[in-house]
């Protein structure tokens, strides 16, 4: 993914960075990674089509905006958040997305958020859309924070469009417009797919998606909520009925994939006992014999062996 911008990361004392962060995007409190004083960072600003725009660039713990600042400082606009290097963590209510280059987030500056940066370099663009304006457009669509997925084809036409704004400095207002437009088209066609879908509950999409992709060794109960769009804590909450927890149910899926391969070695014979385990989503061979016994109350071995 082509970077938008190349802004620089220079040493700068923490307070100063955070009086900067201030006066661009309001009240946000910065945490750093490390407790010298020092951060490695640059905030600049221009003006990108009709919006005004901040270029953040930075490697912190976290920067995040609370209640009391938004007692302290009313929110005005929705930021637009283009991760345009590096990652980020953003959580706002119960939306959370992992951000890599190229992936967006609206941000709701009247709604608590955290973005988590885990002192890694990040470099991001933030697009300041009058709030005012985009209410009164697209209504409380967009209220408490949106993720907009790459997937969409919308996705692509919106970037375009953000990286001719940066390019062509005092962009025509219509280019704005034109963003603003295809906006409220992905807006729309969302509230069209979230209808769709309203009769598939949250639970019923997770165990789906557990089933998918259980033999992933990456795939625990924090990649399951960021592709649900929901909070781990809200995961928990829908898998209660059930009396587990997702990383619970996200094992034992595992344990019965494993199970069914090392009960049908007929058909693949050469395959071992710690084949079997890293291709059913372990890393950890002593945890994976310590939970199948768990379950089955033989070793995987034992199990291999009898069939």
């Amino acid at each position: 993914m082509q970077s938008l911008m190349t802004p620089g990361h220079k040493p700068v004392q923490v307070e100063i960075l955070e009086a900067e962060i201030r006066k661009v995007c309001g009240s946000f409190d910065l945490e750093p990674m490390r407790r010298t004083g020092v951060i490695n960072g640059d905030v600049t600003t221009r003006r990108v089509g009709p919006f005004d725009t901040a270029i953040v660039a930075l490697d912190a713990s976290e920067v995040a905006r609370s209640t009391r600042s938004i007692k302290q400082d009313p929110g005005e606009y929705f930021f637009l958040l283009v991760q345009d290097a590096g990652q980020c963590r953003v959580e706002q209510g119960d939306h959370v997305a992992e951000l890599l280059p190229g992936d967006m987030f609206l941000v709701d500056s009247v709604k608590p958020s955290t973005f988590l940066y885990r002192g890694e370099r990040s470099n991001q663009v933030s697009l300041h859309i009058p709030r005012e304006e985009v209410v009164h457009r697209f209504g409380n669509a967009c209220a408490g924070g949106l993720s907009i997925s790459r997937e969409d084809p919308l996705w692509v036409a919106m970037r375009a469009v953000i990286a001719k704004m940066l390019l062509e400095d005092g962009a025509q207002a219509q280019l704005g417009e034109a963003f603003l437009c295809l906006m409220g088209a992905y807006l729309h066609s969302s509230r069209v797919a979230g209808v769709a879908a309203s009769t598939e509950t949250l639970l019923s999409r997770a165990l789906a998606m557990i089933d998918r992709h259980r033999a992933d060794p990456g795939f625990g109960p924090r990649e399951l909520a960021t592709r649900l769009n929901v909070s781990e804590r809200m995961l928990q909450r829908h898998f209660r009925p059930l009396g587990e927890t997702p990383g619970h149910r996200l094992l034992n899926r595992r344990l019965e994939l494993a199970h069914a391969r090392l009960t049908a070695r007929r058909e693949q014979p050469s395959e071992g006992v710690t084949a079997v385990a890293f291709d059913c989503g372990f890393n950890d061979l002593s945890y994976f014999y310590r939970e199948f016994r768990k379950k089955y109350g033989a070793t995987p071995g034992a199990v291999a062996r009898c069939h």
